[in-house]
């Protein structure tokens, strides 16, 4: 199958945004393992003081997992689907939590002052070009500026390859389908296949000049399928075109 991507993808998250807060919540420990993933950034003090960014933050679980994990730092949520963001505006936020709608690509070309760190959940296998995309988060943190990633990337192993295929054609794509979007579904199933073993991210990390590049697994059912990747801004990074 073709994976959806940029504007069609947008707009399958759009119409699945009514729906999609219902479904994930059929995945146990979704939620739980968003918030370890947020904490694996180890903010300082409860992130007093500190500018945190989180890219792709759909309907806002990502960022609630944020203001859980660092419940004194600003943070600034971005998301392409308006109708994913419209979601999460409906819901209630502290006042240091503003939302925005622009792309991964976009929030470059917008930013003020550096950020202090970077959460991203479910984002990369999303894009069509993840290094044009890590290249943006480096410009977009300040030097040694934390990084958390938090996505669907397999282990390399046969059994977990079996495993997401089992679950997604028993579980996902069926709930998907009566939601009406079946497209986004079959999309989320072949998305993680296509997309870097934790292995190749990790290393995709490294040579997009992050340093200090750690991967954890989370828990339960998805150990080897999800998995948290940290790593630190290094050296000085040059500012992608048209940025501020």
């Amino acid at each position: 199958m073709t994976l959806l991507r940029d504007h069609d993808l947008a707009r399958a998250f759009d119409h699945a945004a009514h729906t999609y807060d219902r479904l994930t919540a059929l995945n146990p420990g979704y939620r739980t393992d968003l918030l370890r993933s947020a904490r694996r950034l180890r903010l300082p003090r409860d992130g007093a003081g500190l500018h945190l960014l989180d890219l792709g933050c759909g309907t806002g679980a990502s960022t609630e997992a944020l203001v859980r994990a660092a419940p004194r730092a600003r943070i600034t949520a971005v998301d392409a689907s308006p109708g994913m963001l419209r979601h999460a505006l409906a819901k209630p936020w502290p006042a240091r939590v503003r939302f925005r709608h622009l792309t991964a690509e976009e929030a470059a070309t917008t930013a003020g002052e550096p950020y202090d760190a970077v959460f991203a959940a479910y984002l990369f296998r999303n894009v069509t070009d993840p290094d044009g995309v890590l290249a943006t988060v480096r410009s977009l943190l300040r030097p040694e500026g934390r990084l958390a990633v938090h996505e669907y990337s397999l282990s390399g192993s046969g059994i977990h390859r079996a495993l997401w295929t089992a679950v997604c054609h028993g579980l996902i794509i069926p709930a998907g389908t009566l939601a009406g979007d079946r497209a986004l579904y079959r999309h989320l199933w072949r998305s993680v296949l296509d997309f870097d073993t934790a292995p190749e991210f990790a290393a995709r990390l490294a040579g997009a000049g992050f340093t200090d590049v750690r991967t954890a697994p989370v828990a339960g059912w998805q150990t080897g399928i999800v998995h948290t990747f940290l790593a630190r801004n290094g050296a000085a990074a040059p500012h992608p075109e048209g940025a501020r």
